[in-house]
């Protein structure tokens, strides 16, 4: 497979079967070094699968992809990517604080038992900054709206200081104002050449910050190309297999701007 150096995510001919049925049909997704790609499509499109394909928590049937130009197979750092899931969750039951949950973050960069030094607690400082709750450090994460418990899982994520962050649906389910402020905090890392992958059925206040989306169908790329609005994703340009659409694909766009995106809450083949 060709690879480039700004290249973070390479796939090329994808393809993922589930209980003997093809979810993934040979699926080809870059994702470039600073781009904010939306991964979108309707409920089972198939978004959701290759998120999970791209970051090795799905098999593949056929096909390679290749993260920061090297073999999945062969990929170990972790630390360089940063996964933000779909649903709520962040105090996973235990009443921690969203100090806690947040440093929890530094794990993928400290050796086991090793205390937090200064370089971590500077980066927990700054991801709580970026999401805007420095001031409910010492809060229980239980506490919190379910947006702001995103926003949570948002500070987590970046407090491991990722190169490439994935996140799945990340304002479903949140209310206006949180939406909001996801899209100022996701607003600050794009600004600062942060690339992202964006799962999403709709973009909301995101929409301004998107470079690229690519759009599933029936486990297929059929756009990739500029942002589109959310009534052009679920419009009858996609209700149609053999879609016109200059930009559309039953195989895949081998030079799309590619998405990926955060993972394993969402529902298989969404």
């Amino acid at each position: 497979m060709s690879t480039h150096p700004d290249l973070v995510v390479s796939a090329r001919g994808l393809s993922v079967v589930l209980g003997g049925r093809p979810i993934l049909r040979r699926v080809d997704l870059d994702v470039r070094r600073g781009e904010f790609v939306a991964l979108m499509g309707a409920n089972g499109s198939g978004k959701s699968t290759l998120v999970r394909a791209l970051t090795g928590l799905r098999p593949v049937a056929a096909g390679e992809v290749r993260l920061f130009d090297t073999p999945l197979d062969r990929f170990h750092e972790r630390q360089r990517l940063g996964f933000v899931p779909q649903r709520p969750g962040a105090g996973g039951g235990v009443p921690a604080s969203v100090w806690e949950v947040v440093s929890s973050g530094r794990l993928t960069r400290r050796r086991w038992l090793r205390p937090f030094g200064s370089a971590d607690r500077t980066a927990i400082r700054a991801a709580l900054d970026v999401v805007g709750l420095a001031d409910r450090v010492g809060d229980s994460v239980s506490t919190l709206s379910g947006g702001q418990q995103q926003r949570v899982l948002i500070a987590r994520a970046l407090a491991g200081e990722p190169e490439l962050l994935f996140l799945d649906e990340p304002t479903a389910g949140v209310d206006l104002p949180n939406q909001v402020a996801l899209a100022d905090a996701l607003g600050i890392l794009k600004s600062r050449g942060a690339t992202i992958v964006l799962v999403a059925h709709e973009l909301g206040p995101l929409a301004p910050l998107i470079d690229r989306a690519v759009v599933m169908r029936d486990g297929r790329v059929a756009y990739d190309g500029p942002a589109l609005d959310d009534h052009a994703v679920h419009g009858p340009l996609f209700g149609d297999s053999h879609t016109h659409h200059h930009h559309a694909t039953d195989t895949g766009a081998p030079h799309a701007p590619r998405v990926a995106a955060p993972l394993d809450t969402a529902e298989e083949g969404s």
